[in-house]
């Protein structure tokens, strides 16, 4: 019988500590070129040898490339990981901060949370629904301010369409 716990480690799933690593490795990389051990314990908040375990595991599973003492490099499918994650991750905040107005460092310390949590399917019906709201006529910004007017108020300003709604 083939469970998690006996898959090889590159057919087991990854965890969100291991795309964090990869989303962030992603990020440096194309912020600063080349990837050191201390770049990835900064911005994680992560003791150096934390980081280096985990470097060691992401190798193992073909997503980086590291040798002692060298610059950290994503493997193709590690690069591609790192790209899905950072698309998931601004799309979440994106939606937290222009929709539903979140302040901005919360919504990146929740959007961390999130993006590990959505389906394919289900975040891109979070971009499209986001997409939606921006061009339809009848949405829009001033959609956006009912909806702040109801949450502070316990009702929209006008709503022609439709019937009161019980907040919860």
């Amino acid at each position: 019988m083939v469970t998690a716990s006996n898959l090889p480690d590159e057919d087991k799933p990854l965890t969100a500590v291991m795309e964090d690593y990869l989303e962030t490795i992603f990020d440096l990389s194309r912020e600063k070129g080349a990837v050191r051990v201390r770049d990835i314990a900064r911005r994680l908040a992560v003791k150096m040898p934390s980081v280096s375990s985990m470097l060691k595991t992401l190798g193992e599973r073909g997503l980086v490339h590291y040798e002692k003492y060298e610059h950290v490099q994503l493997t193709r499918a590690g690069a591609a990981v790192g790209r899905e994650m950072r698309r998931r991750h601004e799309a979440v905040r994106r939606f937290l901060v222009q929709v539903l107005q979140v302040e901005a460092v919360t919504a990146d310390e929740e959007a961390c949370r999130v993006e590990h949590a959505l389906s394919s399917d289900t975040l891109n019906r979070l971009i499209d629904f986001m997409a939606f709201i921006e061009t339809c006529p009848r949405t829009g910004a001033d959609w956006l301010e009912q909806f702040e007017q109801y949450r502070q108020q316990g009702k929209p300003a006008h709503c022609p369409v439709g019937r009161p709604v019980q907040k919860h």
